[in-house]
């Protein structure tokens, strides 16, 4: 993981409230535990036409969607199943915070495990959001983790919640295993401070 800090970018729109991850990722592109890859077939059935071609009217085959680092989603965004493949494929394409005004309880820790923020905002700055990116597809925002705000163009700031733990690993791009690694000096001193009430050694 890489960690997260401050992302500045335009954003993609898919504002369809309840996506859920088959959308995201398919289930027949589930076959690989890699990451790599992935974000070729995110969107796969609304991306491409039944013969492989581009489906000329999907936002993500649009060249001002290019390099968008955000997406701004629907309600209630990565409903059904557990799949990680969801983030995995997101972030293959490029994508490192999503914003919603909900996500479902799987997806949304999927992702804090993963490197992808998912940042809640309330109804009237999702709105203003999608406002801003439908009248200007160029128009960039801010997602600070440090301070967990994202700021708008007119200078606006808005606060979005994530715990603690999750802000800790994803600004120092570490995951559960990885947060755990790092307190081994910890761990071996109480070990050292605490010797064990039990022998388990049979002796």
């Amino acid at each position: 993981m890489e960690p997260f800090t401050t992302l500045n970018s335009h954003l993609v729109s898919i504002p369809t409230e309840n996506i859920d991850t088959d959308q995201i990722i398919p289930a027949r592109f589930l076959k690989t535990i890699s990451k790599k890859g992935l974000g070729q077939n995110l969107f796969s059935d609304w991306r491409y036409n039944e013969d492989g071609s581009d489906n000329p009217n999907f936002i993500l085959n649009a060249p001002e969607s290019q390099g968008a680092k955000i997406l701004i989603a629907g309600d209630n965004f990565g409903c059904g199943s557990s799949r990680e493949h969801a983030p995995w494929a997101l972030m293959d394409w490029g994508v490192q915070a999503v914003i919603s005004t909900s996500f479902a309880d799987i997806f949304r820790n999927n992702s804090l495990k993963n490197g992808l923020l998912p940042v809640i905002v309330d109804e009237d700055t999702h709105k203003q959001i999608q406002s801003l990116v439908e009248e200007d597809p160029t128009t960039k925002i801010t997602v600070d983790l440090a301070s967990q705000t994202v700021q708008l163009p007119d200078g606006r700031s808005v606060s979005f919640p994530i715990d603690g733990f999750s802000k800790t690993c994803m600004l120092e791009g570490i995951d559960q295993l990885g947060y755990l690694l790092k307190q081994e000096e910890k761990m071996l001193a109480y070990e050292a401070a605490h010797p064990a009430r039990v022998n388990t050694l049979g002796e």
